[in-house]
């Protein structure tokens, strides 16, 4: 493993190539990274992903600054992920194993977003952009879990991700106050960054998934086993949804939140509508 990783999966590099011996016989392996944002679900869709005995994800490598402070450090860091030996330690039958990483946007991949789309083609790497439709709910899962991340809610301890529903219950119990005059400008950042990153990938092998999409139909990341060409499994997590209610039980202040939104291309979110206007 790469020195300073930390994979996703517990397991040995020899229980690992036992695993993929049994499942399959490859004839090369695909590379791939989830393009994300943070709060957007990321985290649950690769702990899913990662239920698949033929994928192997390692986490969001590049929240670590100097992995990313320029291009040469990024793509010294995807090398050293893409050039293990997956080869040899994936031998089998009927399928190919597939290997990647989460990647956030705003860590250095659209500000060096034309030299990794040619790494990307050069490479063999194919993204698979996870993004919320809803901003709003993804604004309250942001400033819940900065606090959390302040306050330690759980016996002293932060916790992005939850694993039960008593957990999930303490940290929901927060209510953050919206500050209306910031929210349309964080809303319209959000909507763009995630604009620009399709754009800016439309010529890479892509495709996209919405967080709202996978929590209504499992079924979604069928088509993401179809695009890695995965044969297909019954995925799982331990992932525990944290924000369950309707968004007026979770903002503090709904009423300055409501009439701030009300008349925008916003206005749907506030209804938990995954749509908006144009």
């Amino acid at each position: 493993m790469i020195p300073g990783f930390q994979t996703q999966k517990s397991l040995t590099c020899t229980t690992r190539r036992r695993i993929l011996m049994i499942e399959c016989v490859c004839t090369g392996v695909r590379f791939f990274a989830i393009l994300s944002m943070q709060r957007s679900g990321s985290g649950w869709v690769e702990t899913l992903l990662n239920s698949h005995p033929n994928i192997s994800s390692n986490g969001e490598i590049f929240s670590v600054k100097e992995r990313r402070s320029n291009i040469t450090a990024i793509t010294k860091t995807l090398d050293k992920l893409y050039n293990l030996d997956w080869y040899s330690s994936a031998a089998k039958n009927e399928c190919t194993a597939a290997v990647g990483l989460k990647w956030m946007l705003n860590q250095g991949l659209m500000k060096n977003h034309q030299e990794m789309v040619r790494y990307f083609n050069r490479r063999g790497v194919s993204a698979i952009f996870l993004l919320r439709r809803n901003l709003l709910q993804r604004y309250v899962s942001i400033l819940a879990n900065a606090h959390d991340s302040a306050m330690k809610q759980l016996n002293g301890t932060h916790k992005a991700h939850v694993h039960s529903k008593d957990e999930a219950e303490i940290l929901a119990q927060y209510k953050p106050t919206i500050d209306r005059k910031m929210l349309i400008t964080e809303l319209k950042r959000s909507d763009k960054l995630a604009s620009d990153a399709l754009v800016n990938f439309k010529n890479t092998r892509h495709i996209v998934l919405y967080y709202e999409d996978v929590v209504r139909n499992r079924t979604k990341l069928m088509d993401v086993l179809d695009f890695l060409r995965m044969p297909k499994r019954k995925l799982s997590s331990r992932h525990v949804k944290i924000h369950t209610k309707q968004l007026c039980d979770h903002i503090d202040n709904w009423a300055d939140v409501n009439n701030a939104l009300m008349g925008t291309r916003f206005e749907s979110f506030l209804n938990g509508s995954s749509r908006r206007r144009s």
